[in-house]
């Protein structure tokens, strides 16, 4: 699956128990990276959570990625994959209750050298192609926190329409003031 913003173009391989996806994760879990989600996961919780992601497989679950470059785009030299591949991160839908709703929930995290040039709103545009594929839930949303502007202008340019402020709970035990952005993933019929 692959596609892009604004010129920028990334594919999503699906997310693997695999060395380089566990690498990913750690990576990701940096103070830098975590600040507006609780902070860094012990290596514990990381290792749960890579299974999770290995695991999100089902029909309408949802699904967990790795954002990949293609070759000769926004390269960074160190971080290939298996193939050659440039990774810069992950992103991923899964399915939550929100407000009496079955919805698809995404997040991502994009590695701090790729960060700022469009990779982030592109994945999020092939993610949500990926969960419309599904025709489970018509709506998608995020809830970066609101103090996160990267995050929020993400979300404006992947087309989500923002509903509001609310509480969120994440991590699980800690409620945090996030923004409720949603996209639908096919018009009402």
């Amino acid at each position: 699956m692959s596609g892009g913003v604004s010129g920028v173009r990334v594919r999503l391989e699906p997310w693997e128990d695999s060395a380089l996806c566990l690498e990913l994760l750690r990576r990701v879990n940096s103070p830098e990276m975590t600040s507006h989600l609780g902070g860094p996961e012990s290596e514990e919780q990381v290792l749960v959570r890579h299974r999770r992601y290995a695991e999100l497989t089902g029909p309408g679950a949802g699904r967990m990625y790795r954002i990949v470059l293609p070759e000769g785009d926004e390269r960074d030299e160190g971080n290939e994959g298996d193939e050659g591949d440039e990774t810069a991160g992950s992103i991923g839908y899964w399915e939550r209750e929100w407000r009496g709703e079955s919805v698809y929930e995404t997040g991502w995290a994009v590695l701090p050298p790729f960060q700022g040039r469009g990779i982030a709103a592109a994945a999020a545009r092939e993610v949500a192609r990926a969960a419309a594929a599904q025709r489970t839930h018509r709506h998608l949303h995020a809830y970066p926190s609101v103090g996160h502007p990267a995050s929020n202008g993400v979300c404006r340019k992947a087309g989500f329409t923002l509903l509001g402020e609310c509480e969120f709970e994440y991590p699980v035990g800690t409620m945090m003031r996030c923004n409720d952005w949603r996209l639908e993933l096919w018009p009402p019929s």
